[in-house]
Parts: C-alpha cells; structure tokens; sequence
C-alpha cells in the first residue's frame, strides 16, 4: 500500500475496511479481525494507531512479537487458512504495523473455536445462519437443495408422486420398487430425496406431503394490483400459493392466464381469442422462479399483476458470475442441482438453459433486472391489451 494512501485512511477513520489497533496481544482477538475482513470484502489492520486516528507506534519488541504471533495464527487460529500481506511503515518517525486481508475465497472463514464472523461498519458481528447457509453454498460446500430437514422423515413423502416420477425418469427402478426387489428407502437416498432418514429441502418441495409444514417460507404470493403502481392499495385479488412444485406451476399459471384478456387474431368473429401474453412466456418464467430462486433466502416468489405488465420476483440475485446477458445466451449454472435434475420429469422443464432464450424469442420485450442490491431477480412482461 502506498504511504499517501495509507495516511488517508488513518485520517479517514475506521470503516468497513479499516481497522485500527493500539496493540494486539491476544492470538484470539487477531484471529476474529481476520475472520470478519475475510468473510467481507477484505480491509486493513493497522496496528500502533488508536480508535481517533493517532499514530502511537510500535517498539520494535512489539513489531516482532506480532509478526511471531500473525504467523501463529494463520496457521492455528483461522480455517480455511488466510494469507495476510504485512508490512512495517514508518509515519511521523513512529513505526506501524499494516496487515491487509484480501477478501476471501474459500468463505466462509471461521476461527479454530468455530466462530465466524464478518464487518458490520468499523466493528464485526456474527455471521446469521441464514448468511452462513448462503456463503457455504457460494462456496459449493453446500447447496440449498440438499439441505437436511431434521424433523421430517418418510411419512412425509407423497409416494405415489414419488412413483408417479420414476415411472417417468427409469422404468427398471419403477418395475424393481414394485416387486419389493429394491428398498424404497435406499431409492429415495439415491435420489438424493432423502438424506439417511430425513427429506431433502428438494424432496421436500417436489415430494412432500406438506411442503410448508417443513419450509414455512418458500411459497407463491399473487396479487393484481388495480393500475400501474406498486405502492397502490387498491387490488383487485390476490392469492398465497402453497404445495408441491407441481401445484405452485400450475396454481400459479391459473391466477395469471385468469386475469388476462384475449384478443381476436382471425377476422372470423367467432375465432378463438390469443392471450395477451403468450403462455410459453408464462410457464417458463414460472418454471424458473422455483428452480433458480435462492433458497438460502427465507422469502416467497412474488407474482404482481398490473394494468400494464406482469412481474414474476424471485428472492437471490444471478449465482456466481452469471449475468444478464450471459442467461439470454443460454449459459447457466444450477444453483439448485437436485431440484433442476428432478423437475425435468415433473414440470415442463428441459434443464438446459433454454429457458430464457424460448422467452425472449419469443417476446423480445421482456425485462430481465438483476438487482444485486435488492438481491432478487425480476422478470417483467408486458402486457399486450394493457390500457
């Protein structure tokens, strides 16, 4: 780091990206500012200045017992392990020690008594389970999909839409459970529907009984809303959704298709109407708000309805490095691999990235928003006969 920069930055005070730090003797306070810096995006630990700003300098006993003592944690204290840059600067004839943490990538970083923690201003606070679940899967140590439901167990399992889908998917297995010469337990396992004796979040929400019973967040909210303004209270209906990813699709298709008009293609009066939006649109903009959505996010799809357009809101931004522009190519990336392998014999759904490419050709005017900020991706489709 450059000397005028590093002044600014003792000037500027302590931020999300800088920290000061009188002295430092504890290896265990050590490793919770590198944890925090690592699982944000990266800062500065500069050492010999205090919480105001003054340089009060380091003895160089000082200096080399830190050094010993950020070796020592690195190595101990930190996992997966992080690799600090330190460097010794001299401001004001005082020596500093300057510690800069790059962001991490291998998140999330905990500390050896499991404690992870990330910046929140120029202090640090525990990570939530929610954003722990969520950087587990950024880092592909955990889906969401896979997740584990601790109260559940067979009973909650609709079987026979459970062999309703491997009739579909491999008949030898269908032919095998029948005949009791394969174990329906290892089968769903194998499936990854369950995951020893409990469901899956994915065998949850394609499979279960009671999807919302297990996973109280994850539904459908509807609502036409009278005119063209999201802040309106005035509505002309609206609907929760619950149930199995079948019944969401086809629930959901139904409160739309049933607030749209038709129009008259043929000059035959007695022709049938087109849809102002046409259901290819629909079904695949529905069909991938419950395969892509992020479900380390404990919200519903939003489906609003408007005068002028329809809006399908799915909670979680692109995963990774998807972009906008990359999905209208028809690159994608399963953020959801159970549920994207699976839904394929349950929805209309090819799982190979065509999706968005079918809508758009066939209706150039949708919107597609990556609002990272909002962390949710939206979809918004005119309306033809909007008046």
């Amino acid at each position: 780091m450059q000397l005028t920069t590093l002044k600014t930055k003792i000037q500027n005070g302590e931020d999300s990206y800088t920290q000061f730090k009188v002295n430092i003797t504890n290896s265990d306070k050590l490793a919770e500012e590198l944890v925090a810096f690592s699982n944000a995006r990266g800062g500065v630990l500069i050492i010999g200045v205090d919480d105001n700003g003054v340089i009060v300098g380091l003895e160089d006993k000082d200096i080399r017992r830190i050094n010993q003592l950020i070796g020592n944690v690195i190595n101990d204290n930190v996992t997966p392990p992080i690799y600090p840059l330190v460097t010794i600067e001299n401001i004001e004839d005082k020596k500093i020690l300057v510690i800069e943490i790059e962001e991490g990538v291998s998140k999330p970083y905990s500390t050896n008594k499991g404690i992870y923690l990330t910046k929140a201003g120029s202090d640090k606070r525990k990570v939530s389970p929610d954003e722990l679940r969520r950087l587990f899967a950024q880092s592909k140590k955990l889906y969401a999909d896979e997740e584990i439901l601790p109260q559940t167990d067979i009973t909650d399992i609709n079987i026979e839409l459970f062999y309703q889908f491997v009739a579909n998917e491999d008949r030898d297995i269908y032919e095998g459970l029948k005949s009791g010469d394969l174990k329906l337990e290892t089968i769903l396992n194998n499936y990854n529907i369950m995951n020893g004796s409990h469901l899956t979040l994915a065998g949850n929400l394609i499979f279960g009984m009671m999807p919302q019973k297990f996973s109280p967040s994850f539904y459908i909210d509807c609502i036409y809303i009278i005119g063209d303004d999201i802040s309106s209270n005035h509505y002309l209906s609206e609907q929760r959704l619950k149930g199995t990813f079948k019944t969401l699709y086809e629930d959901s298709r139904r409160f739309i298709i049933s607030q749209l008009k038709h129009y008259q293609v043929e000059d035959d009066f007695n022709s049938n109407g087109k849809l102002e939006i046409d259901e290819v649109v629909l079904n695949e903009l529905i069909i991938n708000a419950l395969i892509h959505r992020d479900y380390h996010i404990n919200a519903p799809i939003k489906i609003v309805m408007f005068d002028d357009r329809v809006e399908i809101i799915n909670p979680g931004k692109l995963t990774n490095s998807l972009t906008v522009e990359k999905i209208k190519l028809g690159i994608s990336i399963h953020r959801n691999p159970i549920l994207n392998s699976i839904a394929r014999y349950v929805l209309n759904y090819s799982g190979r990235g065509s999706g968005i490419k079918r809508v758009l050709r066939t209706n150039p005017n949708v919107e597609l928003i990556n609002d990272i900020d909002k962390e949710e991706f939206r979809c918004i489709i005119p309306r033809l006969l909007s008046a």
